[in-house]
Protein backbone atom coordinates (compact mmCIF):
# COMPACT_ATOMS: atom_id res chain seq x y z
CA UNK A 1 0.00 0.00 0.00
CA UNK A 2 1.27 3.59 -0.58
CA UNK A 3 0.45 7.17 0.54
CA UNK A 4 1.63 10.58 -0.77
CA UNK A 5 2.84 13.22 1.72
CA UNK A 6 1.33 16.67 2.00
CA UNK A 7 4.54 18.32 0.89
CA UNK A 8 4.11 16.57 -2.45
CA UNK A 9 0.41 17.35 -2.56
CA UNK A 10 1.19 21.05 -2.06
CA UNK A 11 3.76 21.06 -4.84
CA UNK A 12 1.41 19.20 -7.15
CA UNK A 13 -1.37 21.72 -6.62
CA UNK A 14 0.82 24.72 -7.45
CA UNK A 15 -0.20 24.73 -11.10
CA UNK A 16 -3.90 24.64 -11.91
CA UNK A 17 -3.20 23.73 -15.55
CA UNK A 18 -0.91 20.81 -14.85
CA UNK A 19 -2.16 17.38 -15.88
CA UNK A 20 -2.21 14.31 -13.67
CA UNK A 21 0.72 12.88 -15.62
CA UNK A 22 2.74 16.08 -15.22
CA UNK A 23 2.06 16.01 -11.49
CA UNK A 24 3.20 12.45 -10.91
CA UNK A 25 5.01 12.03 -7.61
CA UNK A 26 8.75 11.44 -7.62
CA UNK A 27 9.14 8.90 -4.83
CA UNK A 28 12.50 9.01 -3.06
CA UNK A 29 11.72 8.23 0.61
CA UNK A 30 10.15 4.86 1.37
CA UNK A 31 8.90 3.31 4.60
CA UNK A 32 8.45 -0.46 4.77
CA UNK A 33 6.35 -1.95 7.56
CA UNK A 34 7.54 -5.44 8.60
CA UNK A 35 11.07 -6.77 8.34
CA UNK A 36 10.12 -10.25 7.14
CA UNK A 37 11.34 -11.76 3.88
CA UNK A 38 9.19 -9.73 1.48
CA UNK A 39 9.41 -6.52 3.48
CA UNK A 40 13.17 -6.65 3.96
CA UNK A 41 13.82 -7.53 0.32
CA UNK A 42 11.56 -4.70 -0.82
CA UNK A 43 13.59 -2.38 1.40
CA UNK A 44 16.75 -3.80 -0.14
CA UNK A 45 15.63 -3.17 -3.71
CA UNK A 46 14.51 0.38 -2.90
CA UNK A 47 17.79 1.21 -1.16
CA UNK A 48 19.84 -0.31 -3.97
CA UNK A 49 18.14 2.02 -6.47
CA UNK A 50 18.97 5.27 -4.67
CA UNK A 51 15.92 5.53 -2.40
CA UNK A 52 16.21 6.23 1.31
CA UNK A 53 14.37 3.60 3.33
CA UNK A 54 13.03 3.27 6.86
CA UNK A 55 12.36 -0.35 7.81
CA UNK A 56 9.87 -0.65 10.66
CA UNK A 57 9.24 -3.58 12.97
CA UNK A 58 8.42 -4.29 16.60
CA UNK A 59 11.79 -5.15 18.17
CA UNK A 60 15.49 -4.46 17.76
CA UNK A 61 16.13 -8.20 17.42
CA UNK A 62 13.78 -8.49 14.45
CA UNK A 63 15.34 -5.44 12.80
CA UNK A 64 18.85 -6.81 13.39
CA UNK A 65 17.89 -10.11 11.76
CA UNK A 66 16.31 -8.23 8.87
CA UNK A 67 19.48 -6.20 8.34
CA UNK A 68 21.61 -9.33 8.42
CA UNK A 69 19.35 -10.97 5.86
CA UNK A 70 19.52 -7.91 3.63
CA UNK A 71 23.31 -7.82 3.87
CA UNK A 72 23.60 -11.49 2.93
CA UNK A 73 21.21 -11.01 0.02
CA UNK A 74 23.14 -7.94 -1.18
CA UNK A 75 26.39 -9.88 -1.11
CA UNK A 76 24.88 -12.57 -3.32
CA UNK A 77 23.54 -9.99 -5.76
CA UNK A 78 26.86 -8.11 -5.81
CA UNK A 79 28.90 -11.24 -6.51
CA UNK A 80 26.55 -12.17 -9.31
CA UNK A 81 26.70 -8.84 -11.15
CA UNK A 82 29.88 -7.02 -10.09
CA UNK A 83 32.83 -7.12 -12.51
CA UNK A 84 35.27 -6.97 -9.61
CA UNK A 85 33.52 -9.11 -6.98
CA UNK A 86 35.56 -7.93 -4.00
CA UNK A 87 35.94 -4.16 -4.24
CA UNK A 88 32.77 -3.38 -6.18
CA UNK A 89 30.67 -5.76 -4.10
CA UNK A 90 31.86 -4.28 -0.81
CA UNK A 91 31.09 -0.73 -1.96
CA UNK A 92 27.67 -1.73 -3.27
CA UNK A 93 26.72 -3.52 -0.04
CA UNK A 94 27.95 -0.69 2.19
CA UNK A 95 26.22 2.02 0.14
CA UNK A 96 22.91 0.17 0.06
CA UNK A 97 22.92 -0.63 3.78
CA UNK A 98 23.68 3.01 4.58
CA UNK A 99 20.40 3.96 2.90
CA UNK A 100 18.31 1.75 5.23
CA UNK A 101 17.41 2.99 8.71
CA UNK A 102 15.69 0.74 11.29
CA UNK A 103 12.82 2.04 13.41
CA UNK A 104 10.33 0.75 15.94
CA UNK A 105 8.24 3.92 15.80
CA UNK A 106 6.59 4.48 12.43
CA UNK A 107 4.69 7.54 13.66
CA UNK A 108 7.89 9.44 14.42
CA UNK A 109 9.29 9.14 10.89
CA UNK A 110 6.24 8.88 8.65
CA UNK A 111 6.13 12.67 8.13
CA UNK A 112 9.21 12.44 5.87
CA UNK A 113 7.93 9.46 3.89
CA UNK A 114 6.74 9.60 0.28
CA UNK A 115 5.62 5.98 0.05
CA UNK A 116 4.49 3.56 2.73
CA UNK A 117 4.71 -0.13 1.87
CA UNK A 118 3.18 -2.77 4.12
CA UNK A 119 4.15 -6.42 4.32
CA UNK A 120 2.28 -7.75 7.37
CA UNK A 121 0.41 -10.97 8.06
CA UNK A 122 -2.62 -11.99 5.98
CA UNK A 123 -5.25 -10.70 8.39
CA UNK A 124 -7.97 -8.31 7.28
CA UNK A 125 -8.27 -6.98 10.83
CA UNK A 126 -4.56 -6.25 11.06
CA UNK A 127 -4.36 -4.71 7.62
CA UNK A 128 -7.45 -2.60 8.21
CA UNK A 129 -5.76 -1.21 11.30
CA UNK A 130 -2.64 -0.39 9.29
CA UNK A 131 -4.59 0.75 6.21
CA UNK A 132 -2.49 -1.57 4.07
CA UNK A 133 -1.81 -5.24 3.32
CA UNK A 134 0.70 -7.79 2.01
CA UNK A 135 -1.52 -10.60 0.73
CA UNK A 136 -2.96 -11.94 -2.48
CA UNK A 137 -5.99 -13.41 -0.71
CA UNK A 138 -7.60 -10.19 0.54
CA UNK A 139 -9.62 -7.94 -1.74
CA UNK A 140 -7.84 -4.64 -2.16
CA UNK A 141 -11.05 -2.62 -2.45
CA UNK A 142 -12.17 -3.75 1.01
CA UNK A 143 -8.79 -2.68 2.37
CA UNK A 144 -9.01 0.68 0.62
CA UNK A 145 -12.28 1.24 2.43
CA UNK A 146 -10.30 1.28 5.68
CA UNK A 147 -8.64 4.59 4.79
CA UNK A 148 -10.01 8.03 3.95
CA UNK A 149 -7.31 8.30 1.26
CA UNK A 150 -8.73 5.77 -1.12
CA UNK A 151 -7.42 7.68 -4.13
CA UNK A 152 -3.88 7.20 -2.83
CA UNK A 153 -4.19 3.46 -2.21
CA UNK A 154 -3.07 0.73 -4.57
CA UNK A 155 -1.42 -2.68 -4.66
CA UNK A 156 2.10 -3.62 -5.71
CA UNK A 157 2.40 -7.32 -6.50
CA UNK A 158 6.04 -8.39 -6.16
CA UNK A 159 7.34 -11.86 -6.92
CA UNK A 160 9.78 -13.74 -4.70
CA UNK A 161 12.76 -13.35 -4.67
CA UNK A 162 12.17 -9.62 -4.99
CA UNK A 163 15.78 -8.66 -5.86
CA UNK A 164 15.83 -11.01 -8.87
CA UNK A 165 12.27 -11.15 -10.19
CA UNK A 166 11.69 -8.33 -12.67
CA UNK A 167 7.91 -8.37 -12.95
CA UNK A 168 5.78 -6.29 -10.58
CA UNK A 169 2.03 -5.99 -10.91
CA UNK A 170 0.49 -2.58 -10.18
CA UNK A 171 -3.21 -3.03 -9.44
CA UNK A 172 -5.59 -0.08 -9.63
CA UNK A 173 -8.80 -0.05 -7.63
CA UNK A 174 -11.87 1.88 -8.81
CA UNK A 175 -10.90 4.57 -6.28
CA UNK A 176 -7.18 4.82 -7.10
CA UNK A 177 -6.35 8.13 -8.76
CA UNK A 178 -4.55 8.13 -12.10
CA UNK A 179 -1.82 10.23 -10.51
CA UNK A 180 -1.19 7.60 -7.84
CA UNK A 181 -1.32 4.79 -10.38
CA UNK A 182 1.14 6.42 -12.77
CA UNK A 183 3.46 7.41 -9.92
CA UNK A 184 3.73 3.78 -8.82
CA UNK A 185 4.30 2.64 -12.39
CA UNK A 186 7.23 5.06 -12.49
CA UNK A 187 8.45 3.80 -9.12
CA UNK A 188 8.38 0.21 -10.36
CA UNK A 189 10.63 1.20 -13.27
CA UNK A 190 12.93 3.11 -10.91
CA UNK A 191 13.26 -0.09 -8.87
CA UNK A 192 14.48 -1.85 -12.01
CA UNK A 193 11.20 -3.74 -12.47
CA UNK A 194 8.86 -4.22 -15.41
CA UNK A 195 5.41 -3.04 -14.25
CA UNK A 196 2.29 -4.82 -15.45
CA UNK A 197 -0.86 -2.69 -15.26
CA UNK A 198 -4.05 -4.34 -14.04
CA UNK A 199 -7.39 -3.24 -12.59
CA UNK A 200 -9.19 -4.98 -9.76
CA UNK A 201 -12.29 -6.73 -11.05
CA UNK A 202 -12.62 -9.83 -8.87
CA UNK A 203 -15.14 -9.32 -6.08
CA UNK A 204 -14.33 -12.32 -3.91
CA UNK A 205 -10.63 -12.98 -3.42
CA UNK A 206 -11.37 -15.93 -1.17
CA UNK A 207 -12.34 -17.82 -4.32
CA UNK A 208 -8.96 -17.17 -5.93
CA UNK A 209 -6.15 -19.58 -4.97
CA UNK A 210 -2.86 -18.10 -3.84
CA UNK A 211 0.22 -18.94 -5.87
CA UNK A 212 3.54 -20.02 -4.32
CA UNK A 213 6.32 -17.48 -4.70
CA UNK A 214 3.96 -14.54 -5.06
CA UNK A 215 3.34 -11.80 -2.55
CA UNK A 216 1.31 -8.65 -2.73
CA UNK A 217 2.29 -5.45 -1.01
CA UNK A 218 -0.17 -2.62 -0.86
CA UNK A 219 0.86 0.99 -0.90
CA UNK A 220 -0.48 4.33 0.18
CA UNK A 221 1.09 7.50 -1.13
CA UNK A 222 1.22 9.60 2.00
CA UNK A 223 -0.34 13.07 2.28
CA UNK A 224 0.21 14.64 5.66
Amino acid sequence: MAFITRRFMRSMSSSSTATASANKILIKHVMVINGGLMGSRTAQVAAATDHTVVLVDQTEDILAKSRKGIEESLQKVAKKFAENPKSSADKFVAKTLSSISPSMDAASVVHSTDLLVEATVESLQVTNELFKSNTSSLQITSLANSTIRQDQFTRLHFFNPVPLMKIVEVIKTPMTSQKTFESLLDLSKALGKHPVQTHEKIQNYNEVPSHPGQNVQNGILLSY
